[in-house]
């Protein structure tokens, strides 16, 4: 076991105050693998206190000053590759083989990528007889999520650290090995005291951070719930806010679109990561006519998902999070059993390994557009399957959740396809199968949130 035992505050691991911890498992196994302390309001003061102090020498270095510790920060992250890809796996549920790729590789990637983009960004600009410059907000306080935990704490933090704003982060504590790395990369790559700090705890802890006077912006990952009550108090103290919220995006294809390539498209998104992915494709709307042909393309393809333990090779989809996570899904799947929907695979008594927090992949059919399995986030391996007579029906029903995050189109051509993702209300369209772009900015209408990450747009969250 691991006791994370220890927040970063002013460049010293410091121990913990409180008794107060979170018990951590294994999500495939249901063994615990370690306990994490939880931060106190006054140890989020000390930090806090810390990144004030820092702010005014950090602010003022060179931008090429800031982008050098930033890239320092991923070589040191980049010799923890596999170790970080198991703890994902054991923590998240990821198979390893996904795990390395995209809960550590691509987060290195990323952080190296937003100190390339540093000096352009944050560039003066000449505006007639005016000179535009941007001046860090201040004090960042970030708060992240356990289903990509490296990936949303480098699309705030670097962000953030290239700006010239200081942080203190709240982890999420059910995977907090990310953030202990993070820290001792942070001090490996001789980042200045104070820059970064690092305090683990639960929703009390992060509660603290948000209530905190002196913290300028707070950059939040989470539920739509949590965040409009983040929103709600920011707005009484007139602070800036970043909130990437949840989701419920749709896949429109058409008549004339490859029905396979949609399949495997949907099929990969809506499962990827046990389905704990906030832009996954959990609507898939297909032409009444066509439903059959999408019923048996489906059916077939989940065959495919093998579930099992993260560090098998042959494993396709691992479990979930936590037993409390599992059960949440499971009630939801239940309940789209009880209201009749076809279902057309998995299902709450399908065969899952007896250990661990596995949901088996699920698919229902026709499902009735303002059904709560068509309009709440699951945040599961759980897809619904909804039929349209019109393309102007398909838009409509695309655009009838309050959420806005993501979504894709399938047509036969381009232009075609275009036509519809323009009229889609999300923040980013995938357009006949086009592969995710981190340069692309990311975030959402409506109940998914405010502002965006990701390339020089996450930068410009950072500044005034």
């Amino acid at each position: 076991m691991t006791a994370y035992q220890h927040h970063l505050i002013d460049g010293i691991w410091t121990a913990a105050q409180s008794a107060e911890i979170t018990r951590i498992h294994d999500s495939a196994s249901g063994t615990e693998l370690g306990q994490v302390a939880h931060g106190t309001r006054e140890e989020i003061h000390l930090a806090v206190r810390a990144a004030k102090n820092a702010f005014a020498s950090w602010s003022t270095l060179p931008v090429s000053t800031r982008a050098d510790y930033v890239r320092g920060i991923a070589n040191q992250l980049e010799e923890q590759v596999e170790q970080l890809a198991q703890g994902v796996a054991a923590e998240v549920g990821m198979p390893l083989k996904l795990s390395r790729r995209i809960q550590v590789q691509m987060p290195i990637l990323a952080w190296r990528a937003t100190a390339d983009l540093a000096v352009e960004c944050l560039a003066d600009v000449a505006l007639g007889h005016s000179t535009l410059n941007h001046v860090p907000v201040g004090i960042v306080g970030a708060i992240t999520p356990w289903n990509y935990p490296l990936h949303q704490i480098t699309a705030k933090v670097a962000a953030a650290l290239v700006a010239g704003c200081t942080v203190v982060l709240k982890p999420s504590e059910l995977a907090p090995c990310t953030a202990r790395a993070l820290g001792e990369a942070a001090l490996a790559a001789g980042l200045p005291k104070g820059v970064l700090n690092i305090v683990m705890g639960d929703a009390t802890t992060g509660q603290a951070l948000v209530d905190h006077p002196d913290v300028a912006l707070l950059s939040f990952t989470g539920s739509t719930a949590v965040g409009r009550r983040i929103a709600a108090s920011a707005g009484q103290a007139l602070k800036r806010v970043s909130l990437e919220l949840g989701g419920k995006s749709a896949c429109l294809a058409t008549a004339d679109a490859p029905a396979e390539s949609v399949v495997r498209q949907v099929v990969g998104s809506c499962f990827l990561n046990s389905g704990q992915s906030c832009n996954s494709l959990t609507r898939l709307l297909v032409p009444i006519e066509l439903y059959d042909t999408y019923r048996a393309l489906l059916a077939d393809a989940v065959t495919r998902l093998t579930l099992g333990d993260p560090l098998d090779s042959a494993t396709r989809m691992g479990p979930l999070v936590s037993a409390a996570h599992r059960d949440r899904v499971r009630a939801m799947i239940v309940e789209g059993e009880s209201q009749g929907l076809d279902l057309i695979a998995g299902g709450s008594q399908a065969p899952v390994p007896a250990n661990g927090y596995f949901i088996a992949p699920t698919i229902f059919g026709r499902v009735p557009p303002r059904s709560t399995l068509a309009q709440q986030e699951v945040f599961g391996p759980v897809l619904g399957v909804i039929t349209y007579e019109t393309e102007q029906q398909a838009i409509d029903i695309a655009n009838g959740t309050a959420y806005g995050l993501a979504a894709a189109v399938w047509a036969g051509t381009t232009d075609h396809a275009l036509t519809l993702a323009r009229q889609l209300r999300a923040g980013q369209v995938d357009v006949n199968g086009a592969p995710y772009n981190p340069a692309a900015p990311f975030g959402g209408f409506g109940d998914s949130g405010l502002g965006r990450e990701g390339g020089k747009y996450g930068i410009e969250e950072f500044v005034e």
